[in-house]
């Protein structure tokens, strides 16, 4: 990231300014009505997120602050997560580097894990009200594709909402860039003369995400904002049905000794939801889409079935689930 850039090339224009104070004021009205609140950007030094920077420090003058993740994965990173508090200094942006440990296995998985539990402990710390993140159109489009390519259902397919909270906790996350499009920002930060953090990852087609970036890239006869629209759409698809699914819930399932009864009404999508809350109140887990599926049309034929720890039977009074009787250890021979 170039770090002479902020004093001696101009800020945002001003229609861009405006632009994105208004689409946080449509994500974040109660913030932005209290003088008081503060808001923290999530600023990793790549392109989006240090152009969300550079518009938020101009919308927003001394309500922000920005903390960068380091998760000490590759070499550049400390150098990367300087040039973001040296751009944040020229800013007056208070800033701070996060440090984190990233757990093996899923790489990317445990990363985003461990990024989000610092970055929460940061807003807490830092008595912040909210935390931002520069996902963008592409971020929403690459998601939905990829995520219809794994045949997920309404769920999945709901992408990323434009508010939604920081994972295990009640802190609101707003996606303030997602009515943007990759290149608007990029001609952003060209205008600014600032020069962004490129993650090698994010070349490597190893993973999937990689691969659909750069077959989006090669189909200009799709119209990226309006695969991003349509996640929007689906998210408020998913939102009626989780609705749908709590009243199906209150009215049509009920504790029976230590098991549960469901006497279903809705339509499948409903119904599969409601499956996959009793399963977990009953089981403490999270069972796969596919699993609950199975679990539904075997019961539909009126057959008994079986998931995690769990029994179900179909009955005159419903679907009645319960822990599945523990087996006996068979009997050890005596011999005398």
């Amino acid at each position: 990231m170039g770090s002479t850039a902020a004093d001696k090339h101009p800020g945002p224009p001003a229609e861009l300014v405006e632009r994105f104070r208004a689409d946080l004021q449509a994500l974040w009205p109660e913030g932005l009505r209290d003088a008081g609140a503060r808001l923290g950007l999530a600023v990793s030094g790549g392109p989006d997120s240090t152009a969300m920077l550079l518009l938020a420090a101009a919308a927003f003058p001394g309500r922000i602050a920005a903390a960068t993740v380091d998760h000490r994965l590759r070499p550049e990173s400390a150098r990367e997560a300087g040039d973001v508090a040296h751009l944040c200094a020229k800013l007056a942006v208070p800033h701070q580097v996060l440090e984190v440990d990233v757990a093996s296995g899923n790489i990317q998985a445990e990363a985003r894990n461990a990024r989000y539990a610092a970055m929460a402990a940061w807003v807490e710390a830092e008595g912040l009200a909210a935390l931002a993140t520069g996902h963008h159109a592409e971020d929403q489009a690459e998601t939905l594709l990829l995520r219809l390519n794994r045949a997920s259902g309404a769920a999945g397919l709901a992408g990323t909402r434009a508010r939604g909270r920081v994972p295990q906790t009640e802190i609101a996350l707003l996606r303030p860039l997602l009515g943007w499009r990759r290149s608007e920002l990029g001609d952003l930060l060209m205008h600014c003369g600032i020069e962004a953090a490129q993650d090698p990852n994010n070349r490597d087609e190893k993973y999937d995400r990689v691969r659909m970036r750069k077959a989006l890239a090669s189909a200009d006869w799709l119209d990226i904002a309006a695969i991003a629209e349509s996640a929007g759409h689906l998210a408020d698809a998913d939102a009626a049905l989780e609705w749908a699914a709590q009243r199906e819930w209150s009215e049509c399932v009920r504790r029976e000794g230590p098991g549960l009864v469901y006497q279903p009404r809705a339509p499948r999508a409903v119904a599969l939801r409601v499956l996959s809350r009793i399963v977990s109140e009953l089981d403490y887990s999270q069972p796969r889409g596919g699993a609950i599926a199975r679990l539904f049309e075997t019961l539909m034929t009126n057959s008994p079935a079986s998931i995690g720890g769990l029994v179900a039977r179909p009955g005159p009074e419903g679907w009645d689930f319960a822990p599945a009787p523990l087996r006996k250890a068979p009997k050890q021979s005596q011999t005398s």
